[in-house]
């Protein structure tokens, strides 16, 4: 009866014929008074899984929800679709919360929407006596798990709804939580015997595309020209970022604004409500929009910044494409963006740290890996996925990839010997054989597959390993101290002869290093710019046109783009707009005006106005030495940019090296008695932290186990300076 009921109020209220996959099962578990817990991705439906229920079913849902706008916006499109639904949050007046409480006590609404801050207030808990409740509904449940990615206390204290209302089922949503967050929210909301559905995470609809982090704005300006007429949402880390980007792309003619939390309330408002109403189509942001927006039509976001974990990641790119309308999703990655992730952590002193740097790590392997992007999301999230996408970047432009079974079989076979009861690191060890104290002791050189790995590197089995947890392979259990774990997906490769495709190291770092100078190729118009008196006659006329706007001459238009008009003489719209700085808002507003300026000043003081030819000019790579010259030492040549002033990374840049090669340089040479302050490159702090790290390993030391054991808190330059200069102190 209920499943005919419901599929009354889905074509009465919501217009549809038919339920999506799971949602009738949901449904049916929720009205038989089961406690449910329901999965699934941004735009998958979950709001009508516990919406009809609380329309059938006799008295009033009770709907936790963590945003004021998302509870204006869905309780708006219930009033629309005809259903009797309210909130009670602050943003009502006195009245109006009366009306609501009115309407509520009398039993006139079929749900009612509440904060969890509101819900838990004694006042509102009396109230709830008051009135027959059909469910409880907690969205944005991940938010009442501390291994959730949007952590809140207020959340931890829903659990009373089980201990007072052990009858009433209790619904949680989210669309983004992993194994571990899935079994803590049903402890900490004290569900009983949970129904648990899992809709798969996959949005197909949604391509992938992860890019070095250099030149980000040119590559966004020409991600946006391509993509004219469409709406969509840059995630800035920075509150400053969010307004700088949407500053420049306004100077660059496009239509954007910019959101962040310490903008004033009705600024907020009217960005986020222009941006649905498609009064503007680009929002430069932090996280902290789009969680309460119901918009179907975003077509592409584009992260500036690389997120803090994946669950926020996936949720953040979930906002495009809810119309199931194919959209695009760029991700920009740079070290530095890990680096502030770490210095925003460790600022925050909390019990969660350790878990939020785990989550940080998968984040960055996820994008720095070389294997299907789509497959590394899914598998994070516990959803067995072998086949490649074809739409993400990686599949796109696939690597070089050889039959790496064997290396599989040997560190999966190790986990499973020892119980998986190690982390990554000493799992390494026991591959290579390590003599390490806690080996012994332990008994793992005992194990069969001690030292069955020693043919590689410590960065190797790293690098392979990553692979293998991008893959499903293996998993990492953040709430059993980090240990490497078996997934169902391994038993196929030990005992069912499943072929796994690995990455070799060189190749990785081979790829990357090509991404990274196709990222910094200059492909260049040749601007022609002249400081005469042609230029001299035009600042003029930006001076006058300032004083009597009562504006800074530069907002006019900038010596650049002033020179670039003298030099090139433009006489005809179509030329003045080729001028760097020269929009459509800047030639409707002053364009004529210095157009006619250099057209009768030219003409009056004789001057050719016809400009110079324009070329293109690509920056090729530098020309190859003189296999004749003398060749001079590669550690001397990195001392003598290194006695002109130059830093390291300006060193690596000009000698198209690695920072690490550069820094390997100078430590030699330091070694070497080389006039060179080892402390201008490493802190004293720097230097003991390295020593603090080493007292725990043997000799010799490895940089990549050092760099683990300090969080990566350190750079491999760093830890290099730091190990020459106690080797030093040693001696």
């Amino acid at each position: 009866m209920n499943n005919e009921k419901a599929l009354q109020a889905l074509e009465f209220y919501y217009g549809y014929k038919s339920f999506r996959p799971m949602q009738a099962e949901i449904i049916e578990k929720i009205t038989s008074g089961k406690d449910t817990l329901i999965l699934m991705p941004t735009g998958g439906g979950k709001s009508i899984c516990y919406q009809i229920p609380a329309i059938i079913m006799e008295g009033t849902g009770v709907i936790v929800s963590p945003l004021i706008s998302l509870m204006k916006d869905q309780v708006e499109a219930l009033k629309s679709n005809g259903v009797e639904a309210a909130y009670l949050n602050s943003s009502l007046t006195a009245a109006e919360q009366r009306d609501v409480e009115e309407r509520l006590y009398s039993g006139k609404l079929d749900m009612i929407y509440v904060s969890p801050e509101k819900l838990v207030t004694k006042e509102f808990v009396l109230s709830l006596s008051r009135i027959k409740i059909n469910l409880f509904a907690i969205d944005e449940a991940h938010c009442v798990s501390a291994w959730g990615h949007d952590f809140r206390p207020e959340y931890t204290h829903l659990k009373f709804l089980k201990q007072q209302y052990p009858n009433t089922p209790v619904v949680a949503c989210t669309a983004t939580a992993d194994k571990i967050t899935r079994r803590d929210i049903v402890k900490q909301l004290q569900m009983q015997e949970p129904e648990v559905f899992i809709s798969s995470f996959d949005r197909p609809n949604l391509s992938l595309d992860v890019r070095p982090g250099v030149k980000r704005f040119e590559q966004i300006l020409k991600f946006i020209k391509e993509r004219p007429n469409q709406s969509g949402i840059v995630y800035c880390l920075s509150r400053k970022s969010t307004e700088s980007v949407a500053a420049k792309l306004r100077a660059k003619d496009i239509d954007a604004e910019h959101y962040h939390a310490g903008m004033p309330p009705q600024k907020r408002a009217q960005v986020q409500e222009d941006f649905i109403n498609d009064k503007t189509p680009i929002v430069c942001a932090t996280i902290a929009f789009g969680m309460g927006i119901d918009k179907s039509n975003v077509r592409w976001v584009i992260h500036y910044n690389m997120p803090q974990n994946i669950e926020g990641f996936y949720q953040e790119i979930g906002r495009a494409g809810r119309d199931g309308v194919a959209s695009d999703t760029m991700l920009f990655y740079s070290y530095a963006d890990v680096q502030n992730w770490k210095d925003i952590i460790s600022k925050n002193e909390s019990s969660q740290n350790e878990i939020k740097l785990s989550k940080l790590n998968r984040m960055q392997q996820y994008a720095t890996s070389l294997f299907c992007r789509r497959k590394v999301l899914l598998n994070y999230f516990s959803e067995n996925w072998r086949d490649n996408c074809g739409n993400c970047d990686i599949c796109k432009n696939p690597p070089e990839y050889f039959n790496g079974t064997v290396i599989a079989q040997k560190a999966l076979s190790a986990i499973y010997r020892l119980r998986q009861n190690t982390g990554l690191l000493l799992l390494i060890d026991v591959l290579r054989g390590s003599q390490r104290r806690e080996i012994f002791d332990k008994g793992y050189n005992k194990i069969k597959t001690y030292g069955a790995g020693r043919d590689y590197s410590f960065q190797e089995w790293r690098h392979y390993l990553e692979q293998l947890l991008n893959q499903g392979y293996i998993e990492i259990a953040h709430d059993d101290g980090n240990k490497i774990k078996l997934t169902t997906a391994s038993q196929a490769v030990l005992f069912e002869g499943e072929k796994v495709q690995l990455i070799k190291l060189v190749t990785a770092q081979q790829r990357a290093e090509k991404d990274r100078k196709k990222a910094n190729v200059k492909v260049k118009i040749e601007r022609n710019r002249v400081r005469d008196d042609v230029f001299e006659h035009l600042r003029q006329l930006r001076a006058t046109m300032a004083r009597e706007e009562g504006i800074p001459p530069y907002i006019i238009f900038s010596d650049a783009t002033l020179e670039e008009m003298a030099a090139m003489k433009p006489t005809t719209e179509a030329a003045m707009q080729q001028i760097s700085g020269v929009g459509a808002q800047k030639w409707k507003k002053y364009g004529r005006t210095f157009m006619r300026a250099i057209e009768t000043y030219c003409k009056e003081n004789n001057i050719d106005l016809t400009p110079p030819p324009v070329k293109e000019v690509v920056v090729a790579p530098k020309p190859k030495k003189d296999p004749k010259a003398p060749k001079i030492p590669t550690a001397e040549q990195t001392y003598q940019l290194y006695q002109k002033g130059l830093t390291v990374e300006q060193i690596a840049e000009q000698r198209e090296l690695k920072g690490s090669t550069i820094a390997g340089h100078l430590v030699k040479l330091y070694e070497a008695g080389r006039n060179i302050p080892i402390q201008k490159f490493v802190s004293k702090t720097e230097i003991q932290q390295v020593a603090e790290a080493i007292q725990s390993m043997e000799e010799p030391y490895r940089a990549g186990e050092i760099f683990v054991a300090l969080q990566e808190q350190l750079t491999y330059p760093k830890i290099y300076f730091a190990l020459a200069y106690i080797r030093k102190q040693k001696s």
